[in-house]
């Protein structure tokens, strides 16, 4: 199946990599700015849904990013980046590997209800009653497991498919809670709804299929995005601190494996280079100040392999 999708419909990508990320969308932009990090090089043309890479064997198709995970799971597409809740709504996760969590594209699909409605306090109160969703699968199986049911077609909770604008529908009538994807909350509250449940905690993520026919391949983009995950998580820390205060010192910053230590031309002293946690660099200088630290550096870390 998978090659004769990439003959009849794709013809000039027969000996690529087929690499699938989201065409528009909440995903679209961070994936572009991604890609740039890892050194894919392409120029898609307007309404071109294939680009081909000028500096590896790839091609980029750009394609709804509902429709990524069922497209890998076949064999369709060799690497792709969709959402974690497609994964789990298409019932494809036992199809796919997951390579990364990719730490962008980060919601939450909940449960919501009208917020004047004192009644609804949790999702058991919705059992029974009428839900609309995009998430058919995963807000049957949320439903299965408060009702107690092994099958999720059997439940008494009504569930229909509404594919937009579902924050409208308890306010029109048509429902009395809703499951859908929450970033902020801002429009959920503006809609006068409040989460009761949350499902799926979800992010973006890099998947493949489980026969890939670029190993190698996509080996290398994943040691890429790797790379660059860890160069946004950490910065490169560097100071001076006296030979007597190091063992102090690197208990605040043991960094991923160990510290760098060097000599000093002064006696008695050294320096010392370290990754830290972006999140923690502030606590991490104040400590390192009140033990005797000086020289303090912080620097970002382009790219790396860690």
């Amino acid at each position: 199946m998978a090659n004769a999708y990439i003959n009849t419909s794709l013809p000039d990508t027969a000996d690529r990599m087929l690499f699938a990320v989201p065409k528009k969308g909440r995903l679209y932009d961070q994936c572009l700015g991604l890609l740039n990090s890892i050194g894919i090089e392409f120029n898609r043309k307007p309404r071109h849904d294939i680009a081909l890479v000028s500096n590896m064997p790839i091609a980029l198709v750009f394609l709804p990013a509902a429709d990524i995970a069922a497209y890998v799971a076949k064999g369709n597409i060799d690497l792709g980046i969709t959402g974690l809740d497609i994964i789990r709504e298409s019932q494809t996760e036992n199809d796919v590997a997951e390579l990364i969590r990719l730490g962008f594209g980060k919601c939450k699909l909940q449960v919501q209800a009208p917020a004047a409605n004192q009644t609804l306090k949790s999702a058991e109160d919705l059992v029974g009653k009428r839900i609309v969703t995009s998430f058919i699968n995963l807000t049957k199986q949320r439903f299965a497991q408060l009702e107690g049911v092994d099958d999720p077609e059997k439940i008494k909770t009504q569930v229909r498919f509404v594919s937009g604008s579902v924050e409208a529908a308890c306010g029109l009538g048509l429902a009395d809670g809703i499951v859908d994807l929450v970033e902020s909350g801002d429009t959920m509250r503006a809609a006068g709804l409040h989460a009761i449940d949350t499902i799926l905690d979800t992010e973006s993520v890099l998947i493949t299929n489980q026969h890939p026919r670029f190993p190698k391949l996509a080996q290398v983009i994943q040691q890429r995005v790797e790379g660059i995950l860890t160069a946004r998580k950490f910065v490169l820390c560097q100071y001076n601190i006296a030979r007597s205060s190091l063992e102090s010192a690197c208990l605040i910053t043991p960094g991923r494996k160990a510290p760098t230590v060097t000599s000093l031309e002064q006696e008695g002293w050294v320096a010392v280079s370290v990754m830290v946690e972006k999140k923690l660099i502030g606590d991490k200088m104040d400590a390192l100040t009140e033990l005797g630290a000086t020289d303090i550096l912080v620097l970002d870390i382009a790219n790396a392999r860690a």
